[in-house]
């Protein structure tokens, strides 16, 4: 496992002799949904990267049988009238913890099991360097299906990933894609075999850490310096918006309805 930097929480983080860090979202009894005290400690892990001299690499993961179900909707659900401020500071977390992955200068390699969607599982997938996936791997925008709008960054990495109308698609129809069409429309690097991505994730970490440091992190800062301004810029809005529609009718009935697991019936209040 290597050194162990955060051994308990939300999130831990260790790393090994050969400076690779592995960053796993540790609430897998929620499918490691994301509410605050988990971005927060995302956030502080993040940070603890900075500062780690011996680190080469991040890999990026969730304990359990999903990556990242988005955010935990039953925690938003409860929140009832409190909810734009519950989100005002969650969407605040999770853009810190977005732009310090854009901006961390080693590679991150998210590996992808089960489902990543919203913002925080499909969010994080789009602002990660280089993107491992299983076969099974599932991938969701999924908020406008709550009556909300993408964050962590998507309304910008996804479109340069994928092109506008794709982007629309995705975002305005919330379809589930597997790892395959995820990896045809440019959303990941690879996909391999389950019982295979702990193994190959490993590998791609292992070649990135033996490659020269600074190289990587100038040519990644060179990749993402395109749109990494205007990612930043968005943020805020995005934030605004996600609070503002969280305050709807719809917003609550999309919830009541994933909870329920049942088709929404919105009606534009």
């Amino acid at each position: 496992m290597g050194e162990q930097l955060v051994s308990e929480g939300p999130v831990l983080l260790d790393l090994d002799g050969d400076g690779v860090a592995r960053l796993r979202l540790n609430r897998p009894e929620a499918s490691n949904g994301m509410d605050v005290p988990l971005l927060r400690a995302l956030y502080d892990a993040v940070m603890l990267c900075y500062g780690e001299p011996r680190l080469r690499v991040l890999v990026l993961s969730g304990e359990g049988s999903n990556f990242c179900a988005g955010g935990d909707v039953k925690t938003f659900a409860s929140k009832g009238e409190a909810l734009p401020d519950y989100l005002r500071e969650a969407t605040s977390w999770l853009q810190v913890a977005v732009q310090g992955l854009l901006n961390l200068p080693a590679p991150v390699v998210a590996s992808v099991h089960g489902f990543a969607a919203g913002g925080g599982g499909f969010g994080l997938v789009c602002a990660a360097d280089l993107v491992v996936a299983a076969e099974s791997a599932k991938f969701l925008g999924g908020a406008t299906r709550v009556g909300m709008a993408p964050d962590a960054g998507t309304t910008v990495t996804l479109p340069q990933l994928v092109g506008l109308r794709k982007a629309l698609e995705i975002s305005l129809t919330n379809p589930v894609l597997s790892a395959v069409e995820a990896l045809e429309l440019g959303i990941l690097t690879r996909v391999v075999p389950d019982d295979e991505l702990t193994k190959a994730t490993d590998e791609l970490a292992a070649q990135l850490a033996a490659g020269a440091p600074r190289a990587l992190a100038a040519t990644k800062r060179l990749m993402w310096s395109g749109l990494g301004s205007r990612v930043e810029a968005q943020l805020p809005e995005e934030a605004r918006t996600v609070s503002e529609l969280s305050g709807t009718a719809d917003a609550r009935e999309g919830l009541d309805a994933v909870i329920g697991r049942r088709t929404p019936i919105f009606t534009g209040r």
